[in-house]
């Protein structure tokens, strides 16, 4: 499990309830934005009741609004929220948040589509990473968006991870993790899984030279592990694999 904080103790419950051994190893971690002028903006904007709604992809940013602007009054008479997914939506009611839309597929295309019209302004605070379909989506149907880069995805270490026995299957959650399960966990025991979130996450793995076993059927991570409990049960299991050696000392 490529991630750690609230989604990997989240997850690792949802794999263990499954009846799978889970080994939290994070790859990659949200570090702050490389101009924070913009977050600051946002931030005092919410503050002031500057935006109609903020639309959210990924508990990391529900994190960093909420560590910016503790408190954040949504629904009736503040912000409304929409999320991209349950996952994100959990995140933003363990924040406080009211959440008023989230698509059923979690997609940013969805996202768009279903939300309201709006002439109000509308906060989507993201990833580097993130791509503009939600920003472009929301902009096509008259919306006024403030788009801001509220954290960057950042590698953990460069060190290789090696582990006393491979993993039966490896989680891979994005584009970003995929690059890091490269650079980390290469040569991969050929009986190791590799399980993506979704078509667009296969894709990008392939593309840098990994195999793809396994493809989510929805964009989450309970629906991915639902995926690897079926792929795992046709495919012979090593021993669970030990959590990797620290840097410098030998696996």
């Amino acid at each position: 499990m490529p991630r750690g904080g609230p989604w990997g103790e989240r997850v690792a419950a949802a794999a263990r309830a499954r009846g799978l051994a889970p080994v939290v190893v994070p790859l990659i971690a949200a570090g702050p934005p490389s101009d924070l002028s913009p977050l600051h903006e946002a931030a005092t904007g919410l503050v002031n009741g500057s935006y109609e709604w903020v639309v959210v992809t990924s508990a990391a940013a529900v994190s960093v609004v909420a560590g910016r602007v503790p408190g954040l009054r949504t629904g009736c008479g503040g912000v409304r929220v929409a999320a991209v997914g349950d996952a994100t939506a959990d995140a933003c009611r363990q924040a406080g948040w009211t959440v008023d839309v989230v698509p059923e597929d979690a997609s940013a295309a969805d996202l768009a589509a279903i939300m309201p019209q709006t002439t109000g302004r509308v906060l989507v605070p993201r990833s580097d990473l993130a791509g503009p379909t939600l920003a472009q989506a929301l902009r096509a149907r008259g919306a006024d968006v403030h788009d801001v880069v509220a954290y960057r995805t950042v590698g953990t270490g460069t060190d290789a991870l090696r582990f006393d026995a491979p993993p039966d299957a490896i989680m891979v959650t994005s584009g970003s993790v995929a690059q890091q399960v490269a650079a980390r966990l290469r040569p991969l025991d050929p009986s190791t899984r590799i399980a993506c979130i979704g078509p667009r996450t296969a894709a990008e793995t392939r593309a840098i030279g990994l195999p793809v076993h396994v493809v989510a059927h929805s964009r989450s991570a309970e629906a991915l592990l639902d995926a690897i409990v079926a792929d795992l049960e046709h495919v012979p299991l090593t021993e669970p694999a030990a959590a990797p050696a620290p840097p410098g000392e030998a696996p």
